[in-house]
């Protein structure tokens, strides 16, 4: 916990900053220039219900429940220095029952910023920081439906329509900041976390939480320059940290721009194996070659070393953007040796792609298959490329493209029973006619990506982050 001290420093300090910072943000290029203001990117201006929707093919009797994504929405119209990353929340799901699709839904996440700015009411609820934007993933977490971020605000617990109820520190366990991406272990059915705060910068946080949602542990570990940290990694007993040359940059935060996050080649790039129970001087620190990584796909133990599989990046972040542009290296296998203190990369596809997802129910444990997105670097940070299915074993991928001008998010697997083998499912996710200006969501059989159904909604969904299949039991 921070000192009296360093809370008073804060305290007194950041006004000064978000005052010049406020002045210079006035410098900068007019919004209308973002390319993450416009096209794909235009921000919904109203909540929806729709309850009559078009479905070709036939959705699965055996999917009960929502497919639920989240994304950034400026509600204001993002306004100088926006990035994409720090737009308004907005939820949006399908739900699915007996072989329909009862309702397609969109709703902003209730947050006082938004509502300083005229949206709605402010959803009650303890704050972890005056920035409570929550915009980046929607997942079960304790059997409630809970939106999160990371680097700011505690996350928020949403009902079955995707209303928010409550912000939420997990009953008062959680001492700071969370993150957009907690695994869960499917073994002990714990949800671990590596949590980071541009008020901490020397600091980064391993948070535990139980299968209930409830904060087991917390432990501090001391890191250097504020990295950017938004994923981990999770085995039998390590959580994996990726402590990564993305670091807090106050030049960027001074001169405007909202997302203070640039590449630092002066920050060395390493991997911390932290005891799933231990403390800070446990971590065992293993140095790799500088590269960035948003998201893993999986990691398990393999004769006495981590193996993590993942999308990797030349660079991101390299200068004043307003989203993501980075040289794309493909997935990649780390092998980490916790004896030799290294890490070994190996590439599995050089093709760009990112949002790797696997069966979770093999996250921890050795497995094999893995669906991803192609990737192309465009301004708009999607393109109408294909969806991929990699078999590890064979090392075959094959590909599905949903035609001319349409654009595939994030696509998550769900099985088809709850001890289906591995791949025995479905995938799904939101996919963006440009052409029509509709959006869909498509499901296909996982392992031949061979389409099942689609649900047709009749505007365009903007590009958003991470989306989950959520079982029913929140109705």
């Amino acid at each position: 916990m921070a000192s009296v001290i360093e809370k008073t420093i804060r305290k007194a300090v950041t006004p000064a900053i978000q005052a010049v910072a406020g002045l210079n943000r006035a410098r900068l290029d007019d919004p209308s220039e973002n390319p993450f203001l416009k096209g794909l990117h235009a921000p919904m201006t109203e909540e929806r219900t729709l309850t009559d929707l078009a479905v070709t093919g036939s959705i699965p009797v055996e999917l009960d429940g929502r497919y639920v994504r989240i994304g950034p929405n400026p509600f204001d119209g993002g306004g100088k220095g926006h990035h994409w990353f720090t737009g308004d929340g907005m939820v949006h799901g399908v739900r699915l029952r007996d072989g329909k699709a009862e309702w397609y839904r969109n709703r902003f996440i209730r947050s006082k910023e938004l509502e300083a700015k005229g949206g709605p009411k402010a959803a009650p609820g303890p704050r972890s920081t005056d920035r409570d934007v929550v915009n980046t993933n929607a997942l079960d977490v304790g059997g409630k439906i809970m939106a999160l971020v990371e680097a700011g605000s505690y996350p928020v617990e949403l009902d079955g329509n995707l209303e928010s109820v409550a912000y939420s520190n997990f009953g008062g366990g959680l001492a700071g900041s969370f993150t957009a991406h907690p695994h869960q272990c499917p073994v002990t059915g714990e949800h671990h976390a590596i949590c980071y705060s541009a008020e901490q910068p020397d600091r980064i946080r391993h948070v535990a939480l139980s299968k209930d949602g409830e904060v087991l542990r917390e432990v501090t570990i001391p890191v250097e320059h504020g990295p950017s940290i938004h994923d981990c990694a999770l085995t039998e007993n390590y959580v994996v940290i990726l402590d990564l040359p993305v670091t807090f940059s106050m030049k960027s935060l001074l001169a405007g721009y909202r997302f203070p996050y640039r590449w630092n080649p002066e920050h060395k790039a390493r991997v911390g194996l932290v005891p799933r129970k231990g403390d800070a001087s446990e971590v065992i620190w293993c140095d790799v070659h500088p590269c960035y990584v948003f998201h893993v796909g999986n990691s398990f133990e393999q004769d006495g070393k981590v193996v993590i599989d993942l999308c990797a990046y030349e660079t991101i972040f390299d200068g004043d953007m307003p989203g993501p542009y980075g040289k794309a290296l493909g997935l990649e296998r780390w092998t980490v040796d916790p004896t030799q203190g290294k890490v070994i990369r190996d590439t599995l596809d050089a093709a760009g792609q990112e949002f790797p997802r696997p069966d979770e129910r093999y996250f921890t444990k050795p497995y094999r298959y893995l669906w991803s997105d192609a990737l192309e670097g465009d301004l708009e940070f999607f393109s109408a490329l294909p969806i991929y299915r990699h078999d590890l074993a064979t090392g075959e991928r094959i590909e599905h493209s949903f035609g001319e001008g349409r654009i595939p998010g994030e696509f998550v697997f769900v099985p088809r029973s709850p001890d289906a083998p591995e791949g025995d499912g479905w995938i799904m996710g939101y996919v963006i006619d440009r052409n029509a200006r509709t959006s869909s969501l498509e499901i296909l059989e996982a392992l031949t990506l061979t389409p099942v159904a689609s649900v047709h909604i009749p505007h365009l969904i903007p590009p958003g982050f991470h989306g989950n299949w959520i079982a029913a039991s929140h109705d």
